[in-house]
């Protein structure tokens, strides 16, 4: 028999549009001479629907639309996603489940057993673990379902049963034998995710000696990005037929030779993978707010250059308005180089000076400033009137502004409230800047794109004469890496320190990324490319004072 793996780009809450998209590829795989389809996790609602999963009326449109799904769909078997209500009063009252769809009705349906409460997942919230399951039957196979997490038992540690080993385990008692694996997810991506599920895969194949097949959602939701990398593999563990990342695709598979459409490398780079989910979830994040245009501020740094860059794939250079601000402390080079991004770019292009404005602050505030020597007060002020200007050509024009500061700035609070930070999305806040220039050289592969002097040049806010980052930062390869460590790696003070680095700089920078909190709160929402991003993944509160070391 035949079957499609199709990823799909659900919006969330748009039922007749996810739905839609699910009765076309259906009627595709059936052009294409398939007996089964299957769809990813919540493939109807749009994964994750949050509190909206505690509104009666969109669990009552829900149902609407997944009746309304089964009767419209063509006469092949069709696996999607989704949720369903569940009866008893003890507790939650949804579960996550996987149903079959075949003429007109629902013959096959499983739930979810594990269920995520750790970083951005929180489905303990909403939803009952199912039961073990049943097999499916179809063309002479027999398929076990398993729903996203169900398959990740061993690689988190964080269960007491394994979904997949119960499977096995029941479908041996009942004399039965299963021939293939199917998981349905909406898996987001980070950065090195690939090596991390392809390993888990190949695990799994080699244990139960079966083909495995992964269908994964695509597409960005505020802050998540899903890639989708749909695939097969076969009993070997070979990856028989993938999916594009990042773009709604199809692929076909004959169980016959379990071979099937290769539409992607096994693997890619994974620096070309980053910069593939932030174009994607720029364009998703844009369009599904309504938005056509962005706007943003133009430095001549790596950061805005990286950021306009990301833009202009996703929307269009048309659709990008980069505006420079020069202060009385911007450089002749900085102003170039964001003239020259712009035209490689193609993109729009403005100045707005900020000297007159910020003069004017400083002689509205002079009586009150009178005898105080300049600090961080004037810095933030000419970072507050960038802010302002490009906020108002955001009102006046429906542009959505960018805000383009990286991780490792916002980590230390090296950014400015109301200033540098204003904007309805963050597109780079998940990327430390090391990546910030491996991005930055990928996008310039083919042709500049970047000025070169905007790699090369030492980074700088341009806010006082001579400033440079390295004045009140360590050098950004030490930076960087003690963030990882600390933030996606779990280090401590003694680990950092027993590692080599020293032990006043360490307990510096963990010093500002508590003090720092308050911040974050505050910012723009940001797409999230590494295993621990400043997003509702990560839960401290403002007001503590718990200090390692």
């Amino acid at each position: 028999m035949k079957i499609a793996l199709v990823q799909t780009n659900p919006v969330i809450g748009d039922f007749s549009g996810n739905c839609r998209a699910i009765i076309l590829a259906s009627e595709q795989a059936l052009a294409c001479g398939c007996s089964l389809v299957v769809f990813p996790e919540m493939a109807v609602s749009g994964y994750p629907p949050q509190d909206l999963l505690e509104r009666p009326s969109f669990l009552d449109a829900h149902e609407h639309a997944v009746a309304g799904l089964v009767g419209d769909l063509p006469a092949l078997a069709v696996m999607f996603g989704c949720f369903e209500r569940r009866a008893g009063e003890q507790g939650k009252p949804l579960y996550n489940s996987v149903m079959v769809a075949d003429g007109g009705e629902i013959v096959h349906r499983v739930r979810k057993q594990l269920l995520p409460a750790y970083d951005v997942f929180d489905e303990t919230r909403y939803f009952e673990p199912g039961p073990v399951s049943e097999l499916y039957h179809q063309g002479g196979l027999s398929f076990a379902l398993t729903v996203c997490e169900d398959i990740w038992y061993e690689a988190t540690g964080r269960y007491r049963r394994d979904p997949v080993a119960s499977l096995f385990d029941a479908a041996a008692d009942q004399g039965q034998h299963i021939d293939c694996l199917i998981n349905v997810s909406a898996s987001p991506f980070q950065h090195d995710k690939e090596r991390i599920r392809h390993a888990l895969f190949r695990s799994l194949c080699a244990r139960y000696q079966i083909p495995f097949l992964y269908v994964n959602q695509v597409g960005g939701q505020d802050s998540l990005l899903f890639d989708g990398h749909s695939l097969a593999m076969n009993s070997d563990a070979e990856i028989v037929a993938r999916c594009a990342g990042f773009i709604p695709d199809m692929v076909v598979l004959d169980t016959e030779t379990w071979r099937g459409e290769m539409h992607a490398p096994a693997q890619q780079e994974s620096v070309a993978d980053v910069h593939a989910a932030l174009v994607m979830g720029v364009r998703d994040y844009v369009r599904k707010c309504g938005f056509r245009s962005v706007v943003l501020g133009l430095s001549g740094g790596i950061d805005s250059a990286l950021t306009a860059a990301i833009a202009a794939d996703a929307l269009g250079a048309e659709n990008v308005l980069g505006v420079a601000l020069p202060s009385p402390y911007s450089s002749d080079d900085s102003l170039e180089d964001a003239r020259a991004l712009a035209e490689n770019l193609g993109c729009g292009f403005q100045i707005l000076p900020i000297s007159p404005l910020f003069a004017a602050f400083q002689e509205t505030l002079q009586p009150l400033f009178s005898g105080l020597g300049e600090d961080l007060t004037e810095q933030n002020l000419q970072a507050r009137i960038r802010g302002t200007l490009l906020m108002a050509l955001s009102n006046k024009f429906g542009h959505l502004l960018l805000s383009t500061g990286n991780k490792s700035e916002l980590a230390v609070g090296y950014c400015t409230l109301y200033g540098d930070m204003s904007g309805g999305l963050a597109v780079i806040s998940d990327v430390p800047k090391q990546m910030v220039y491996a991005l930055a050289r990928y996008v310039n592969r083919g042709q500049e794109r970047i000025p070169e002097r905007s790699l090369n040049k030492a980074p700088t806010a341009e806010l006082k004469v001579g400033q440079c980052d390295q004045d009140d930062l360590p050098p950004y390869e030490i930076l960087d890496r003690i963030l990882d460590l600390y933030l996606e790696q779990g280090w401590g003070v003694r680990e950092l320190v027993d590692a080599g680095f020293d032990p006043a700089v360490v307990r510096d920078i963990l010093r500002r990324i508590r003090l720092n909190e308050y911040k974050r709160k505050q910012g723009p929402m940001g797409l999230k490319v590494t295993s621990k991003a400043f997003g509702y993944g990560r839960r401290y509160p403002n007001v503590q004072n718990f200090q390692e070391g």
